[in-house]
């Protein structure tokens, strides 16, 4: 940490001010946490926990697994409270993961960018859910979520920033370049820090 601050002094603030991280889930079941990830987007933690919760009670094993969630209607999805946008994304991912066999891929051979590029090929799965899983779940060490809600207003009121959009976006690969290749525990801490305000 004390290099990352010689390197950038505005990150003291956040750094005294945070608790220590805990550690990343890195379960290395992408297709699940896809699941889950997309069933949490723009939920408040509670509703969402409840919903997945239900969710996961529909399956035997606990685990919904892609072979089941893909013979699915739409309307058993529907049921335990999820939007049909939200109910066809999960059948998405299902579908990509029967398709291209999820479980059997090496992501440690991939780098950040292809495994943003192949899972956004589903419908439902932006970069910012794909940079999660890369955080989260497979544990990248250099990953700065830009598009992230949370990062960008952290970062606008650590820096005192008045861009907007683009040149928001611009500016903050600008000012994490100071921090790489530690992106992903800076915005963790951002985000940490966010809160806190």
């Amino acid at each position: 940490m004390a290099k990352l601050i010689k390197k950038d002094p505005k990150l003291k603030e956040i750094f005294a001010n945070s608790p220590v991280l805990p550690a990343t889930s890195h379960t290395g079941d992408i297709y699940f946490d896809l699941v889950r990830t997309i069933a949490y987007q723009q939920l408040h933690g509670k509703a969402a926990a409840k919903i997945f919760g239900r969710f996961i009670d529909l399956f035997e094993s606990a685990y919904p697994t892609p072979q089941i969630v893909n013979q699915m209607e739409i309307e058993e999805l529907r049921a335990v409270g999820y939007s049909n946008q939200k109910a066809n994304y999960i059948r998405n991912i299902a579908t990509f993961a029967l398709e291209n066999d999820l479980e059997q891929i090496d992501w440690d051979n991939m780098d950040d960018q292809e495994i943003i590029q192949f899972l956004t090929q589903i419908k439902g799965v932006g970069e910012w859910t794909v940079q999660m899983l890369l955080i989260f779940s497979l544990n990248r060490p250099d990953v700065l979520p830009t598009g992230d809600y949370g990062v960008q207003m952290a970062i606008k009121n650590l820096y005192g920033l008045k861009e907007e959009k683009r040149a928001l976006i611009n500016k903050m690969i600008d000012i994490g370049e100071a921090w790489k290749p530690h992106r992903s525990m800076v915005s963790r801490y951002l985000w940490l820090w966010g809160d806190g305000k």
